[in-house]
């Protein structure tokens, strides 16, 4: 005799649980089937100069999360960048007439 198991199902978007912040946290992330760390500790050396500005500009919250939130947004920019420019080509070339 076989149990089968039936995922709950739902009609409304409403009656779809909430995610809240404390789901997130417990979150397990995986690359592949493999769990994968969210940070990974580094070294690394910075110009002075670059360390003093995040520490005045991060205030009460942690200068090296407020320079990961800063390279995370340099990259996403980047993409988005290319993404915008790839799209452009695209349009572009099907605009101009065919060669005859």
């Amino acid at each position: 005799m076989s149990k089968s198991y039936s995922s709950p199902t739902f009609d409304d978007e409403d009656e779809y649980p909430k995610v809240t912040q404390s789901d997130l946290d417990r979150a397990t992330f995986r690359v592949g089937l493999k769990p994968a760390p969210r940070k990974r500790r580094v070294t690394i050396l910075l110009d002075t100069v670059l360390i003093e500005y995040f520490r005045a500009k991060a205030g009460g919250r942690g200068y090296q999360t407020l320079i990961n939130d800063t390279l995370r947004q340099s990259v996403e920019r980047e993409e988005l960048e290319e993404s915008l420019r790839r799209i452009i080509r695209e349009e572009l070339d099907s605009a101009q007439p065919a060669a005859a």
